[in-house]
């Protein structure tokens, strides 16, 4: 069961822009978490968001889907994420799930619009499929049919709808197997990175495929866990406290959200497998000449430096405490254990 929330400000009621960092990055930022136990992304929630206007210029939106066993939940937002109550509802009222996909927009493609904010969400084989990408397409306009039909006006849904249009030739209605999708995907995303950057996280719930076109990070965690210290905030959590010895997951993001952990780059062309908190699989295509010049230049730091010291930016609000039990399904309060 799929569940959507838009949440938008009345007109009347537009906050203001959060200043963006000295060194705003160019490229929107991705997040995805693939965890063998339900997680809290509390933690990393507070950081990635830091991203949406406060250290980083990405502030036309933002969105989050959960996938558990419940089914998946999305939440998108067209406000910066650094001021967004609903980044706000989502620390305070934790989602704990095995697969967790973030988006932070920056827009190059379409209006600032809750049509136009990531994650996306398809149905396909069986499965709710949500998707969010990174890049910028080039004279990328496939004919689609009517139920791949992006609903906003960005080259990112695009591809999306034209993804799951070719896994649909090639395999029915019929979920492949990962060890035949990821091949599919990688051969599929480079036909896509011939108009432009192409990175992307995908997922049905089950299993996550991250695509590095130029700019991507993951980092494993497993016991024994050491304290982690977030980027773009003073904020430090002991994941030896908050995790078990079984528990262990992957993080991936476009820069790495944390000091002094092992965050490993991926290659142009690279494509991950994440399943129950590990890689699965690696393959690697060869990339495009677009890709290979791209991910040579380099890309500016994320810096919770002010950009004009006269007017600093306000930090983001610190992870809140888990509050009781919702009505709505999966909204539970976080135990614990299990949060990064």
């Amino acid at each position: 069961m799929a569940q959507a929330l838009h949440v938008g400000w009345p007109t009347a009621e537009q906050p203001p822009r959060c200043p963006a960092g000295t060194l705003p990055c160019t490229m929107c930022q991705l997040y995805a978490l693939n965890s063998n136990t339900p997680t809290a992304v509390t933690f990393s929630l507070t950081g990635f968001c830091a991203r949406g206007g406060h250290t980083a210029a990405h502030a036309d939106g933002w969105g989050i889907a959960f996938h558990h066993v419940g089914g998946s939940q999305l939440f998108i937002d067209d406000q910066p994420a650094c001021a967004s109550p609903l980044a706000a509802f989502l620390r305070q009222h934790p989602i704990r799930a095995t697969t967790v996909l973030a988006h932070i927009r920056q827009a190059t493609r379409g209006a600032v619009q809750l049509a136009n904010c990531h994650p996306f969400q398809r149905q396909w084989a069986g499965r709710c499929w949500s998707f969010c990408h990174n890049g910028t397409l080039h004279d990328f306009a496939p004919a689609l049919a009517a139920r791949h039909q992006p609903l906003g006006a960005t080259d990112s849904e695009a591809a999306f709808g034209w993804l799951l249009q070719q896994l649909q030739q090639r395999f029915g209605e019929q979920s492949p197997e990962p060890s035949d999708l990821a091949p599919a995907l990688a051969e599929l995303a480079r036909q896509v990175a011939e108009h432009g950057v192409f990175n992307w996280l995908l997922t049905d719930g089950q299993h996550t495929y991250a695509h590095c076109s130029t700019r991507l990070h993951w980092l494993q965690r497993a016991h024994p866990f050491a304290p982690a210290r977030l980027v773009d905030t003073d904020l430090t959590l002991d994941l030896a406290r908050d995790n078990g010895p079984l528990d262990r997951m992957v993080l991936v993001a476009t820069e790495p959200l944390t000091h002094d952990e092992p965050w490993q780059a991926m290659r142009p062309g690279e494509l991950l497998v994440l399943h129950d908190g590990r890689i699965a699989q690696r393959l690697q295509r060869a990339a495009t000449a677009a890709e290979v010049t791209a991910a040579a230049s380099p890309s500016p730091a994320i810096t919770a430096s002010p950009a004009d010291p006269a007017h600093p930016p306000q930090p983001p609000p610190p992870a809140q405490p888990a509050h009781p039990a919702s009505a709505s399904p999966g909204l539970q309060p976080a135990s614990a254990r299990h949060v990064v």
